[in-house]
This record gives structure tokens, sequence and C-alpha cells, in this order.
């Protein structure tokens, strides 16, 4: 009889290579008994100094495997390509890498064309931008006219910092403050320094915790998407064994609530795709 707490992932993995010949790659990670995940370092709530919901996810996918984590946490690159290339197919040039699978890459057909050496599958999370303002000095929130006048913060390269500069030719622009993550801005506006801040709803979440103080607003950009956008993992296009593993995995953990809980235990409101 198979032990109460064994998990369908693991069995799943059994089965997978009982069946059917093992991929070379599959075997060698199964063999090695550590599954090696890359994950973003400094991107609170998901993965900052070894914790975050993304090195809870990886915990939790290589326990359903049945392998020891190897957490490889590692600095953004200039463009999601970059990122695809050290962390997954080829590794970096200064010794680190490739994982053998990472977390939060977008789920986007754009980024899927561009990159035919990776697959790119198994959303678990929505991300949307929000902003969050001070309910003492922005008392209500009408629309884009409303932050006229105001100061808001947001993080440099980031899809909020993007759309804020960019939008009616810039008439915000010197209105925004820029910090070098969303963490430092919504710190800021908690002390009383800033009026608002535009960032991802996950980040903004994981500070405030439905505080009424700082209330929650969607604003309209005319280059962003209201529904958001999906993030899930990507391995080796060849690496189609582990692929089906992982997306087990995750069907697995939303049925259960597993995944949600993960997100909950970081004050994070989940979106599940």
């Amino acid at each position: 009889m198979l032990n109460h707490r064994m998990h369908a992932g693991v069995l799943l993995a059994a089965l997978l290579c009982a069946s059917a010949p093992a991929s070379a790659d599959w075997d060698k990670i199964r063999q090695s008994g550590h599954l090696k995940v890359a994950v973003y370092d400094q991107f609170a709530p998901f993965s900052d100094r070894s914790s975050g919901i993304d090195v809870d996810l990886a915990k939790a996918l290589a326990e359903k495997l049945g392998l020891k984590l190897s957490l490889l946490p590692f600095p953004a690159g200039e463009n999601l390509s970059d990122d695809l290339r050290n962390m997954v197919w080829k590794g970096h040039y200064l010794g680190y890498g490739p994982a053998d699978v990472m977390l939060h890459v977008p789920v986007e057909p754009l980024l899927m064309n561009e990159s035919p050496k990776v697959s790119i599958f198994a959303p678990y999370h929505v991300e949307t931008v929000r902003l969050v303002r001070s309910a003492r000095s922005m008392p209500a929130f009408d629309g884009i006219d409303s932050l006229a006048g105001k100061t808001i913060g947001v993080e440099k390269v980031s899809i909020a910092g993007m759309v804020l500069l960019g939008e009616g030719n810039g008439r915000f622009r010197d209105q925004v403050r820029i910090f070098d993550t969303a963490g430092e801005a919504l710190a800021q506006l908690k002390a009383g320094q800033l009026d608002a801040v535009l960032a991802n709803r996950s980040e903004i979440d994981a500070v405030f915790r439905d505080d009424p103080a700082f209330p929650l607003n969607e604003v309209a950009f005319q280059r962003l998407p209201r529904a958001g956008w999906a993030v899930g993992m990507a391995v080796r296009k060849e690496d189609q064994d582990m692929a089906r593993l992982l997306q087990a995995a995750i069907n697995e953990m939303k049925t259960s609530g597993e995944l949600q809980a993960i997100f909950a235990r970081h004050g994070v409101h989940e979106q599940l795709p």
C-alpha cells in the first residue's frame, strides 16, 4: 500500500519511468536526487534572500517529484531572453546555471515565439498593476486625472514605471520618483513620503495586506492590459518529461488549494489563470 503522504506527482513520476523510456535529461535529474530551480533574486514577495512565494513553490515542486531542492537565485538580466539563456538552456558566462526549471516566466505567445530553445508552460499566477494610495493625502481616486499634482513612486525598469512615465506624452513625468525596487517605494509611501505607488498587485498585497489606510485602485492606461499577465515556468525544449511532471504538479496544487495557501502565507491574493 502506498504511504498516505506520498504525493500524486511522485506516483506520476514513477509511472512515467515505468511505462516509457525516460528521457536522458529527466533520467539524469532523477538520478542526481536534486531539482535545480532558478528564481529571481531581490524580487519580494516571490523570492528574496531565499524566501518567498516562488521559493515555497520550488520546495513543493521538488517534493512532489521526489527530489531535494537546489535553489538558484539569480539577478535579472537586461531582458527575458537573457534570463532564459542564462538560467534555462545555456548557462551564464560567469559560471552559474542552467537550472532544470525557471520560475516566474511570462506565459506570453510573443515570448514563446521568440524563445525556440525553451518550453514555457504551467501558469500559476496572474499579475496585475494597481495604484496604492495614502487615504490621508489622496482621500479619493476618480481616474487618472486624480494623479495630477501628486508624488507617485515606481520601480525602475518595471511595467508600472514604463506606463506611468509614458502616459499622456509624459504628463506625469515630473511627479514620478523612481526606486530600485517596488519595496523601497512602498516603504516610502508607508512613511508618508509619497502620495501613491504604482506597482504589481502582489507587491502591494505583501506590504499592506488590505490596510484601509492604503486603498488600491485600478488605473486605466492605454498601454496596459487590464486583465494582467500570467506567469509560469520554463524548461529546455527537449525536457518534455520534466514539463509534463511539473504541469501535473501545478494542476494538483491548484485543485487541492495548496497553491493558494502558499500565496496566502505571504499576504498575497492569488489570482489563478
